[in-house]
C-alpha cells in the first residue's frame, strides 16, 4: 500500500526545491541531511519552518526535500515556498488563508540582472573622466 504524501514545488532566485509532505514527527530532511547539518545559520532553519507554525500545525508532517542551484538563502525561501504549496495540496481549506495572508504562496520572482555588453556590471560603467 502507498504512503500518503503530499508533492510541492518552491523556486527562489536560482535554487528550486522538491518538497514531499509525509504525516509524521515534524523531522527535516534536505538532501539527504538533517535540516540542523545541512543549514547553518538559526534564522535560515527558522525561515523553512514558518509555514508549519503559521498554518498551526508543527509536528504534523515529515519534510523529504531536494534543493538545488543558489545560495543557502535562496534555497530556504525555496524550501519554505515548496513546503506552503505542499501544505496547501494537504488541505486547502484549513491551511490556504494564512499562508496567503503571510505572503508564503507567492514566488518571489526577484532576480540578479544580467550584465550588459559595454558596462562592468548589470549597472555600473566605468568611471567616466573629462580629460
Amino acid at each position: 500500500m502507498a504512503k500518503l504524501q503530499y508533492q510541492g514545488t518552491g523556486r527562489r532566485k536560482h535554487s528550486v526545491a522538491r518538497v514531499r509532505l509525509i504525516p509524521g514527527t515534524g523531522k527535516i530532511t534536505v538532501n539527504k541531511k538533517d535540516l540542523e547539518d545541512y543549514f547553518g545559520m538559526e534564522i535560515v532553519k527558522r525561515e523553512v519552518k514558518r509555514p508549519f507554525d503559521i498554518a498551526g500545525c508543527p509536528g504534523k508532517f515529515d519534510v523529504i526535500a531536494t534543493v538545488t542551484g543558489g545560495g543557502f538563502t535562496g534555497q530556504a525561501g525555496a524550501l519554505r515556498h515548496g513546503i506552503s504549496r505542499a501544505l496547501c495540496q494537504a488541505d486547502r481549506d484549513a491551511y490556504r488563508a494564512p499562508l496567503k495572508a503571510a505572503g508564503f504562496l507567492t514566488r518571489d520572482s526577484r532576480m540578479k540582472e544580467r550584465k550588459k555588453y559595454g558596462l562592468k556590471k548589470a549597472r555600473r560603467a566605468s568611471q567616466f573622466s573629462k580629460r
